[in-house]
């Protein structure tokens, strides 16, 4: 097997792994729509992972990990993890800015500067999203007493507890929106056109599903 491990590769095998996490189906779409790549990129990068033996496709064009490479992706995101908790707690960088320089930079840890950071914040916290190292299922979050945004009844009084962290502009929106982690927030209509109004310590405004759906919540 070819040890040579690539950021690329790295960012392939991470998808699979947190797509995987959150209880999806993993097939080569999955990766096209997570990673905004082309199918026909896909398909050659499936083939150099299944090569090396990182990956198992499947006939049915189920992709799993071998035990190589969930190795490789969870240690990956496990750096990733690491640095969004080094920016916010240690440099004070706000919560919708960290996603992206965390993607960047989690190919560059060392082994030991790993080491230093899993001493210093620990390896079982939450970054500021509300995420742990990898993320739950729907299923799981739903167990732990989280609901979506967009399922909540009117007149209930929340805090938001995690936020999809994958899609920067949806962060920045949210923020602008008065919405962030632990934000406490009360629901106070959801419309006909599945729209949900809510109050905010920044004032009232009003989200669409797809955003409501990504906000995870907690009763007070």
């Amino acid at each position: 097997m070819n040890t040579a491990i690539t950021v690329s590769k790295e960012d392939y095998l991470k998808a699979i792994l947190e797509a995987e996490s959150e209880g999806q189906h993993v097939i080569s779409a999955t990766l096209a729509h997570w990673l905004s790549v082309s199918p026909p990129a896909v398909t050659m990068a499936l083939r150099r992972l299944k090569r090396d033996g990182y990956v198992v496709v499947h006939e049915d064009g189920t992709i799993q990990l071998s035990s190589t490479g969930k190795a490789i992706a969870y240690k990956t995101a496990l750096r990733h993890h690491l640095i969004e908790r080094m920016l916010s707690e240690i440099f004070g960088m706000e919560w919708y800015q960290i996603h992206d320089e965390a993607e960047r930079l989690e190919h560059a840890v060392s082994p030991a500067f790993e080491a230093k950071l899993i001493e210093k914040l620990g390896e079982r916290g939450t970054c500021p999203h509300g995420n742990t190292v990898l993320p739950d299922s729907p299923s799981q979050r739903k167990k732990r007493g989280l609901t979506p945004l967009s399922d909540v009844e009117e007149q209930e009084n929340l805090i938001v507890a995690s936020l999809y962290e994958r899609d920067p502009k949806l962060l920045l929106f949210l923020h602008r929106h008065g919405i962030g982690p632990q934000t406490p927030i009360r629901v106070l209509a959801r419309n006909y056109d599945e729209t949900v109004t809510i109050e905010t310590p920044s004032g009232t405004t009003t989200l669409g599903r797809p955003a409501a759906e990504k906000v995870w919540v907690r009763h007070v």
